[in-house]
């Protein structure tokens, strides 16, 4: 639809999509400008392989506990209190990662980036899907994925022009996360709190309903819905960590490619993603939601059996990086961002995530730990691992996430959303089990 003919909700709504989803841009960038700038800094600032193995770690483990910590604040104190406050400490670690004089300086940068950056998350996806109109929540949640995709190419192109600057190269590549912060920070200042979280407010303060505590979401109400969405996010991410982080180490080390055949082809492979959430947009909150899923699962299962049956090849990865790039979306991360905000309701919404998240990131850090190993004995055995990591993603999604209620549209159309199991008003009239077409 286009923006003169939509209503002023809906642009309101897809403002606020847009604006509270760049913290997918910011976190993509973060990662992707870290991976670059530390080699940019290696020679003028001295920094040794530990140090640099460190300093990475230290990013994932931070975006980690800052999803943890701001999700639970989220809900608390509010989604644009919090999410103002993470990119403001994203924009100190960014200004801190430009003029850092030292190694030691980077700890610092990285630990206050690494935090905001995870901790950014959480209210921004709650706000998004508080804030969007009845049966567009899917797609503008979908939206922020769009974002986090194309801050990859954006910072590859940078690396691309700096690559040869040195330390100059990397303060300019975290120069721009600093500007991008920048003009995040004050366009956020221009946001209104998400509707859902005041009126639950309102209902808390004026005694309408009760406070909830932390152990309400590990109740058996809501823990079946936060165990299925942690598991099926932690189990999906492992072959997307997979092909993110080590894409370019299997063309190299396995089928003999160079880095440059590499880039070109993950950046194939990126566009097809790009394209394939366009699609997911289309289609996430219409009944053909779970048929593409399904499809998806699937497709993604055939893409890593090429590779793991006729053996791995510059073609096969070619050919697996497409495929899986299309139908990883559809069936994968995505549908977590998705689901994470139907199922949970506001007064856990941002704490369920941030537990998700920060899950899911031990989970791809441990297995990555292995993953050059298993690649250099038998990367064979690597593809059929990551066919049956995404069925088993497929089939918790399909059978056992799919099947809760969903919450948030419970909310919107209840006068006063509540969360506590006294409450009917999140109770739906009927289950929203899963069929072929739901």
């Amino acid at each position: 639809m286009p923006l003169t003919t939509m209503t002023p909700e809906r642009r309101r709504a897809w403002w606020t999509a847009g604006v509270a989803g760049m913290a997918s841009y910011l976190d993509a960038g973060a990662i992707v400008t870290t991976g670059t700038a530390l080699v940019l800094y290696q020679d003028e600032l001295g920094i040794t392989s530990g140090q640099f193995g460190q300093l990475s770690a230290l990013l994932m483990v931070m975006i980690g506990i800052g999803a943890l910590i701001g999700g639970n604040l989220s809900d608390r104190f509010g989604r644009r209190r919090v999410f103002t406050l993470t990119i403001m400490m994203y924009a100190v670690g960014a200004l801190v990662l430009v003029a850092a004089p030292g190694v030691e300086a980077l700890y610092v940068g990285i630990l206050l980036l690494g935090f905001a950056s995870g901790a950014d998350l959480p209210p921004s996806l709650a706000m998004i899907a508080e804030s969007a109109p009845e049966n567009d929540e899917g797609k503008m949640v979908a939206f922020s994925h769009v974002l986090w995709m194309i801050a990859i190419p954006v910072v590859s192109v940078f690396g691309i022009i700096v690559g040869d600057m040195g330390a100059t190269g990397a303060r300019i590549m975290y120069g721009h996360l600093l500007v991008v912060a920048l003009i995040v920070l004050a366009l956020r200042m221009r946001l209104p709190e998400s509707p859902l979280w005041t009126r639950r407010q309102v209902a808390v303060q004026t005694g309408t309903v009760d406070r909830s505590s932390l152990k309400d979401l590990f109740s058996r109400r809501w823990l079946p819905a936060l165990t299925g969405v942690a598991l099926f996010y932690a189990i999906t991410n492992i072959a997307a960590n997979t092909n993110g982080q080590f894409s370019t180490y299997m063309y190299v080390n396995v089928a003999g490619a160079d880095v440059s055949t590499a880039s070109a082809m993950s950046l194939v492979g990126l566009a097809c993603s790009i394209a394939a959430s366009l699609f997911l947009m289309r289609i996430v909150d219409t009944r053909y939601r779970m048929l593409g899923f399904a499809l998806g699962t699937v497709t993604a299962v055939i893409a890593c059996l090429v590779p793991a049956v006729v053996g791995v090849s510059i073609l096969a990865l070619v050919l697996f990086g497409v495929v899986y790039g299309i139908a990883g979306i559809v069936s994968g991360e995505p549908m977590f961002k998705v689901w994470s905000q139907e199922l949970i309701p506001t007064a856990h919404r941002s704490t369920a995530q941030g537990i998700s998240i920060a899950f899911a990131r031990v989970v791809a850090a441990g297995v990555g730990l292995f993953t050059p190993l298993i690649l250099d004995q038998s990367a064979e055995l690597m593809f059929l691992f990551l066919a049956a990591v995404i069925l088993v993603a497929g089939l918790i999604g399909f059978f056992w996430v799919a099947r809760r209620p969903k919450v948030l549209q419970s909310e919107k159309d209840a006068d006063t959303p509540a969360a506590d199991d006294s409450s009917d008003a999140l109770r739906p009239a009927t289950s929203n089990a899963p069929t072929i077409h739901s």
